[in-house]
């Protein structure tokens, strides 16, 4: 007599960066609840960082070694982009994904499919179980306490990875600690480790302040012809990322002077000042607490709309800046974008 699950599906939402024992806790108990188990892999499409070193084909490769043929064939594994600054829209995609996903594999089309959300309330970071309340929900204990950030840090912050190796197998599935290794020996490793230490050391010369630091940054999004105005960062944080011209406040300017100035500097844009700012057309403070790695800090991004022309204006890398260029809206690639920028773009121009 064939088992009679709970659930047609349960969907798994998570970073895996990377794939531990814990998560692998969650799937195993998703399959003897479910027939099918959807995981959507999060943060999908970053540029690689200390928060997301690894690309959604190879935590798509962490979780199937973790698995057996036969569990595998039940495990839909599909990319989750971030949205942020709009849940609604990313509680959408989650909605058209796995309905997608449902109505392709369901096996009895004569009745509704049940599906759950499978997870554990670890921390304010799940709020999402919540979002969906036309399904049902399994909460599941967390595995030894175990976290994704702990062990990043110890691959990336420990002088002799083979220390941490010595640990990992407690952590980590057997097959995921092998792509660790490669991953460790390829010249990648490095330049994230590089730029995460760049990034401690930034954190540190504020160790002696008497508050955690607040920055404030502006950041200009300069739009014409379906063009945008992005800049290529020639150092760290972001070297060779993407970017809108922008910077840090100085403290004897109002933000949209340094908006401008800013500007200014990182493009060589030959439009006169009175111009840009006759051609701002909203202005809007974007604030994830993860936004920088850098700690927290607000942007003032400044949405400034030019007339259509056939001739953009010519632009060319300075300050700290290494190329300054126009691209059309529809070849974004948040892939290839600095922090949060994508998701400014789309916030203010509505693509």
């Amino acid at each position: 007599m064939k088992d009679v699950k709970a659930f047609d599906f349960l969907v798994f939402i998570g970073r895996f960066q990377p794939f531990h024992r814990g998560h692998l806790a969650v799937i195993q108990e998703g399959l003897k609840q479910s027939e099918h188990l959807i995981v959507l892999v999060g943060s999908a499409h970053q540029p690689r960082n200390f928060r997301n070193p690894w690309t959604v084909s190879e935590r798509e490769n962490m979780i199937r070694s973790a698995l057996s043929d036969t569990e595998s064939q039940r495990v839909h594994i599909v990319p989750l982009m971030d949205v942020m600054y709009n849940d609604e829209s990313w509680v959408r995609n989650v909605q058209a994904t796995v309905n997608g996903l449902v109505t392709a594999h369901h096996g009895q089309p004569h009745r509704p499919a049940k599906v759950g959300l499978i997870g554990h309330s670890k921390d304010h970071t799940a709020y999402y179980l919540n979002l969906f309340p036309q399904w049902g929900a399994v909460q599941v204990d967390n595995y030894r306490q175990i976290n994704a950030t702990a062990i990043r840090n110890g691959l990336f912050q420990t002088q002799r990875e083979e220390e941490f190796f010595q640990s990992a197998d407690d952590l980590l599935p057997a097959a995921v600690v092998q792509e660790l290794r490669n991953f460790v020996a390829a010249p990648l490793y490095q330049e994230i480790r590089d730029e995460h230490v760049f990034v401690n050391n930034y954190k540190s010369a504020w160790n002696n302040a008497p508050y955690p630091p607040t920055f404030v940054t502006v950041d200009a999004v300069v739009v014409q012809s379906g063009h945008v105005l992005l800049v290529e960062r020639k150092a760290r944080p972001g070297k060779g990322q993407l970017a809108l011209p922008g910077g840090f406040v100085n403290q004897t300017e109002t933000l949209v002077a340094a908006c401008l100035r800013e500007l200014k500097e990182e493009t060589r844009l030959k439009i006169p000042t009175p111009v840009l700012k006759g051609h701002i057309k909203t202005q809007k403070v974007f604030d994830d607490p993860n936004r920088s790695t850098r700690g927290r800090t607000f942007t003032h991004a400044f949405y400034i709309e030019l007339e259509p022309n056939k001739d953009l204006p010519k632009v060319k890398g300075g300050d700290d800046s290494k190329h300054a260029m126009w691209i059309p809206l529809a070849d974004l690639d948040p892939g290839r974008m600095y922090e949060d920028h994508y998701f400014i773009i789309q916030e203010l121009t509505g693509v």
